[in-house]
């Protein structure tokens, strides 16, 4: 038994060598995949693209939207707001404000037509809502419905955004950490004899 413990003893700084060494290896591939989003974004962009997709409907091609703000800008927003990782519920809030200060008379009958709500209605509420005008019941209502959907379709696009990318990351990180062990092991036994 004795012999046990000492074989087990004089391996025990070995195995604390090779935890470290593991813990050192990813926190390094994990430090290597983040510090790709300095170009360009990085690999955040693959989970940006459901985002974009699933607010396109809602945002229109930017002939409808307001001069000041129109699509270019909003996405340019929602995708800096990704890129920085802003609280998810922070950038759900600020995508909704956005899209629906983009709610035009001009663009209530495609926006209905995308969400399922009256566009009657929603025309009179976008209409209100320029003039300053307090809204009836019905039309709370129907903006109240609209909100809804909006936040569905920005609960669906964010959770599978960050799904996207938190795989993606995995993946990266994964070949990063086997090419970093590969290179780290030809340099730690250059020199020594091969083991076959």
């Amino acid at each position: 038994m004795s012999d046990v413990n000492e074989g087990l003893s004089g391996q025990l700084p070995g195995i604390l060598n090779s935890i470290a060494a593991a813990g050192a290896l990813g926190t390094a591939a994990y430090g290597l995949v983040d510090a790709c989003k300095a170009f360009g974004g990085g690999i955040s962009n693959a989970g940006f693209v459901h985002i974009r997709t699933a607010i396109a409907p809602l945002i229109g091609e930017g002939r409808e939207a307001p001069q000041l703000f129109g699509r270019k800008d909003l996405l340019a927003t929602l995708r800096a707001n990704w890129l920085n990782g802003v609280a998810k519920a922070d950038q759900k809030a600020a995508a909704k404000s956005l899209i629906r200060m983009g709610v035009t008379p001009e663009n209530a009958q495609r926006l209905a037509d995308e969400t399922g709500v009256d566009a009657a209605t929603l025309k009179s509420v976008a209409e209100k809502i320029r003039k300053g005008e307090t809204l009836l019941e019905a039309e709370v209502t129907v903006l109240g419905r609209f909100d809804a959907i909006v936040s569905a379709v920005l609960d669906e696009a964010y959770e599978r955004a960050d799904q996207k990318y938190r795989n993606y990351c995995k993946v990266a990180a994964l070949c990063v950490a086997t090419v970093l062990a590969v290179v780290g092991g030809a340099v730690l036994n250059a020199g020594r004899e091969p083991y076959w």
